[in-house]
Order: structure tokens, then C-alpha cells, then sequence
């Protein structure tokens, strides 16, 4: 009988510690070792409301794209026909030009442009084509880049916040790997990428242990896209975590000397 209910403490012990020890995590397992797939198109970035642009123009004569280039500054041209550039206040602060709430720029000379779900591309070839159609700038080479991409991640993650993007562009691979992976406690089909759209928000949710994940139309991360890894139970505390850790090395210990104790019996 004591027997048996050694036996019966003993197994009681190791079937908690198994309980806790931590879910490991396999990114896109299902692909195969030297084998092609095709990539998806990389979808080109639209701009939204609230994105803050970096313009430059350049042309091969420096002082018809002086007003266009300053991105809020203002500009002067001495008589020896040299330029120089002064910023306004916060421009130090705040680069580029921002898109208002209705979804507008406002561009010199030139003045107020709707730039709302154009393309980079779409907008560099609206604004060479003004310069040129006004006689402004005939031969204007323009540069537009996005200059505020964040994305905001969320749930279980290793590190929870807001990651600034200089580029302009993270797959959510990148984003995940950026916030600390995912922890033990994520559900890995259950990685959600919350995105505006047509007006209004719309959730996607991934797989991050399939290799669809490469087709998904949120595997390339766009501006405000919020993602949100669900956990499969509730987050535990710090205090928490400690106890739970402790108490896993006491049973460890008490499962050492009830065995160490039962063979000294034998």
C-alpha cells in the first residue's frame, strides 16, 4: 500500500511539472528543406491619413526646386545666386509633409493636393507632371518616401509597443521577430492583423506555423496596422511567474526525496 502511494505522489508531481513546462514554438514547419515556392507580389503602399512624407525634387537647375525641397522650410536666393534654407518651427522635429484629415497636402506652388490611397509611385508622377504641366520645372526628378510607419504590436508577444519602421516596410515576420518572438503562451493560428480599410477596420488572421503566411495579404505590414497575438490563457504576473517557478523546484526536490527515501527503505 505505501508502495503504491509513493508510486501515486510521484506521478502526481511530474504530471504538474509537465504542465509547466513551456510550449515550444515552430515557425512555418510545413515547408520543405530545398524547396522552391513561389513569392507573392509585394503590394505597393497607399497612402492613409496622418502619414507624414519626405518630397524631394531635383533638377539639373538647383534653384527652380529651392521651394519645392524644403519640406516646410522657407528658402532665399542671394544676389550671387546662392541658396540657402531656413526650417520653421518643428520641421527639426517633424520631417516631411503631413496628410491632413482630409486627406490632403499642401505642396508649394503648387498648393493643395489629394494624395489620400495614391500610391509612392502615384504620387512622385503626379507631382513631376504638375511641375512640368505649369511650367514650373521641366525636367524634375522626384523622391517620395514614407517617414512614420508604425505598427503596433499587441497580446503574446516578447515586447509590447509601437515599432517605428524608417524604411517603410516589415513583413510581419520581421515585425514578430522585432517584438521578441512569440512566447509560449501564443496561439500560433491565431495571429491577428487588425487593418483599415474603405473606411472602417478589418482583422485578418495567420498561421504563423504554415507556410501560407507568405501569401497572406498582411504578410507585408502597412501603415497603423495593428497586430494582436491571442493568448491561450490569461497572461500571468510577474509575482506569479516567480511562485510558479519556485513551486516547480520544490516538487523537483520532493520528487528526489521521496525517491532517494523509498530506495533506503527497500
Amino acid at each position: 500500500m505505501k508502495s503504491k502511494l509513493f508510486y501515486l505522489v510521484i506521478l502526481s508531481l511530474l504530471a504538474f511539472q509537465s504542465c509547466i513546462v513551456p510550449r515550444k514554438v515552430v515557425y512555418v514547419k510545413d515547408m520543405e528543406p530545398n524547396q522552391v515556392y513561389k513569392t507573392a507580389l509585394v503590394p505597393p503602399l497607399r497612402i492613409q491619413k496622418g502619414d507624414r512624407l519626405s518630397i524631394q525634387v531635383s533638377s539639373k537647375n538647383p534653384e527652380l526646386v529651392a521651394p519645392f525641397s524644403q519640406e516646410g522650410g522657407i528658402y532665399t536666393v542671394s544676389e550671387k545666386g546662392a541658396i540657402t534654407s531656413t526650417p520653421t518651427a518643428g520641421t527639426s522635429t517633424y520631417r516631411g509633409y503631413l496628410v491632413d484629415q482630409e486627406g490632403n497636402i499642401d505642396f508649394p506652388i503648387l498648393g493643395t493636393i489629394p494624395v489620400e490611397s495614391l500610391t509612392l509611385e502615384g504620387l512622385k508622377d503626379l507631382l513631376r507632371d504638375q511641375l512640368g504641366q505649369q511650367r514650373l520645372v521641366s525636367d524634375a526628378v522626384v523622391k517620395v518616401e514614407l517617414v512614420n510607419l508604425k505598427i503596433s504590436m499587441m497580446g503574446a508577444v516578447g515586447g509590447v509597443g509601437v515599432l517605428d519602421v524608417p524604411d517603410g516596410r516589415i513583413t510581419l515576420l520581421e515585425a514578430i521577430t522585432k517584438s521578441g518572438g512569440l512566447t509560449p503562451n501564443a496561439k500560433t493560428d491565431r495571429v491577428a492583423v487588425i487593418r483599415e480599410e474603405a473606411g472602417g477596420r478589418k482583422m485578418y488572421l495567420n498561421d504563423i506555423e504554415k507556410m501560407d503566411i507568405f501569401n497572406s495579404p498582411t504578410y507585408y505590414l502597412q501603415q497603423n496596422d495593428i497586430v494582436y497575438v491571442e493568448p491561450r490563457s490569461a497572461e500571468m504576473t510577474p509575482r506569479e511567474t516567480m511562485t510558479l517557478t519556485y513551486f516547480g523546484l520544490i516538487t523537483g526536490v520532493a520528487t528526489m526525496f521521496l525517491t532517494l527515501l523509498n530506495l533506503m527503505n527497500n
